[in-house]
Parts: structure tokens; C-alpha cells; sequence
């Protein structure tokens, strides 16, 4: 497999992940966004631990440590950004959501240019307001600000997982936790409806094509693609967002908005590319 389809698996897994947050959106007047996040945990959870199947014993205190503090993470990160999904746009979501990787990417570089990119994030983020930050809800903003947070932490919990568990092993365990925290307040917020065999079928949908699909391309891509160039293509989330929400959800955005999602997006790639410059500057032998 060449360079350009393993591109190629890259937006398509882009692709069905803002499918999946589609149909999340529109099963919420049913079991609601936290019962939404239940489901596509208790999903997740079930693919990779059949997929996995992790050991339970030999791992060490810490090792353990992690997994919790990941599952956390996990189910924190999924819901503000289900919670954010039910008062605003997909893609301004996503948008906001972005901004979690991009400020660790801006921090991580170490780089003076590097804040050029937080001043473009910052004014696309002022965009998004569409003129007037009244056309969004505070509390939408707030939730998906959360998630942002929340993404940046998975990032570092996600890596640390890596270190002390093999293969697939810590994120299959770490799904669990996350089920598990979830759970109690998913099932408060579907009640009933976690009896209908509709529901479940789509919330299996959701789980699939927004976790295993991505996260299966993403891994075959990896083999082919440098990281810088996966991570720049990851920052195209929120144009595949927006296009999501417009073609099922009918999401209308501004021309505005829609300029605040393109400076989000050139500040993500510029950010992921001043990190990879300062990572190789860094590794380099002094002379």
C-alpha cells in the first residue's frame, strides 16, 4: 500500500467518525447525549476486549494507575463533547474540540513562532462567533471547551497506556473503565429506551463507526505515513465535521464560521509542523 491510500484510509476514517457523531446527534431526543456516550463506550469496550483479549494479570501498580486515569478520560472526554453536540453545531464542536491538541502542540514545540499559530487559532475562534457570540450557546461552548481540555489529557493518558501495556491490551482496559464510569448516568439518561433493539443496533453503529473503523485505518495508515503528515491530516476534522453536519444534519454555517474552521485548521498544521521541526532540532547532535 503506497502513500496515497493510506491518505486515503485517513479520511475515510475522518469520514466515518463524523458519520458516527451524525447519528449520535440524531438518536438524542431518544436516549440523550449521556446515554449516547454509555452506548458507544459499552460498544467499544466489548469490540476491543473480544478483539484484544488483554491479560489481567502482570501488570504493574502504575500500569494499573494509567488505565484508570484513562478511562477517566475517556468517558470525561466523551461526554462534554456529546453534552456540546446537543446545543451546537457539529462542526464548530469539533472546532473547539481541536483546540485541545493544538495548545499542546503549540507548548510542546518551544518555539517563538510557534505562538503566530495561537494567535490564528485564537482569531478563528473569534469567527466561529459568526459575528455575534450569542448564536451560540454558552454552555454548548463551555462543554466543548471541556473537551477540548479533556483531548489533550487523552493524549498524554493515551501514551503513558502505550508505555506500560502492549498492543491494544490498555486501551481495551481503559474502554472498560470508561464503560463502567459511564454507565450510571447513561442509564439515568436513556432510561427505557435501552430496552429497544433499535437503539442498541445504532448505538452499536455509532460505536463502530465512530472508534473501530477510525482507529483500525488509522493504524494501517500509521505503517505508511510519517506522524507529522497523520497528524496534519487529523487537523482536516473539523472541514469533515462541518460537511457531516450539513449533508445529514442539515447544519447550516456562516460564511464566518466557516472561516474561523479554515484558521483552526492552518493553525493545527502549522502548530503539528513547528513541533516536528523542534522535535528533529532537538535530536539532533550538538557539534
Amino acid at each position: 500500500m503506497g502513500s496515497t491510500s493510506a491518505l486515503l484510509l485517513v479520511v475515510v476514517g475522518l469520514a466515518c467518525q463524523e458519520v458516527g457523531a451524525s447519528i449520535a446527534v440524531l438518536l438524542f431526543p431518544e436516549v440523550g447525549p449521556l446515554g449516547m456516550v454509555m452506548l458507544r463506550l459499552v460498544f467499544s469496550a466489548v469490540i476491543l476486549l473480544v478483539i484484544a483479549r488483554p491479560a489481567l494479570r502482570g501488570h504493574t501498580r502504575s500500569g494499573w494507575t494509567a488505565v484508570v486515569q484513562f478511562g477517566l478520560v475517556l468517558a470525561t472526554m466523551n461526554g462534554l463533547f456529546y453534552l456540546a453536540l446537543e446545543r451546537l453545531p457539529l462542526g464548530v464542536t469539533v472546532t473547539i474540540e481541536v483546540l485541545g491538541p493544538l495548545v499542546l502542540s503549540i507548548v510542546a514545540s518551544r518555539r517563538r513562532s510557534a505562538w503566530l499559530w495561537a494567535v490564528l487559532a485564537l482569531l478563528g475562534v473569534i469567527a466561529l462567533g459568526g459575528g455575534g457570540w450569542d448564536r451560540l450557546d454558552p454552555l454548548g461552548v463551555l462543554f466543548a471547551l471541556g473537551a477540548a481540555a479533556s483531548w489533550a489529557f487523552y493524549i498524554l493518558a493515551s501514551a503513558r497506556v502505550g508505555r506500560e501495556f502492549p498492543k491494544l491490551d490498555g486501551l481495551a482496559l481503559a474502554m472498560t473503565v470508561g464503560a463502567l464510569i459511564a454507565l450510571p448516568f447513561g442509564v439515568m439518561d436513556a432510561g427505557a429506551a435501552l430496552l429497544r433493539l433499535d437503539l442498541l443496533a445504532l448505538g452499536a453503529a455509532v460505536a463502530i463507526l465512530s472508534s473501530t473503523i477510525p482507529y483500525a485505518l488509522e493504524l494501517v495508515a500509521l505503517r505508511r505515513l510519517p506522524a507529522a503528515a497523520f497528524a496534519i491530516l487529523m487537523s482536516l476534522a473539523p472541514a469533515t465535521a462541518a460537511i457531516a453536519g450539513y449533508v445529514i444534519l442539515g447544519q447550516e454555517l456562516s460564511w464566518l464560521e466557516l472561516v474561523g474552521i479554515a484558521l483552526v485548521i492552518t493553525a493545527s498544521i502549522g502548530a503539528v509542523r513547528a513541533s516536528t521541526l523542534a522535535a528533529r532540532q532537538a535530536a539532533e547532535p550538538v557539534a
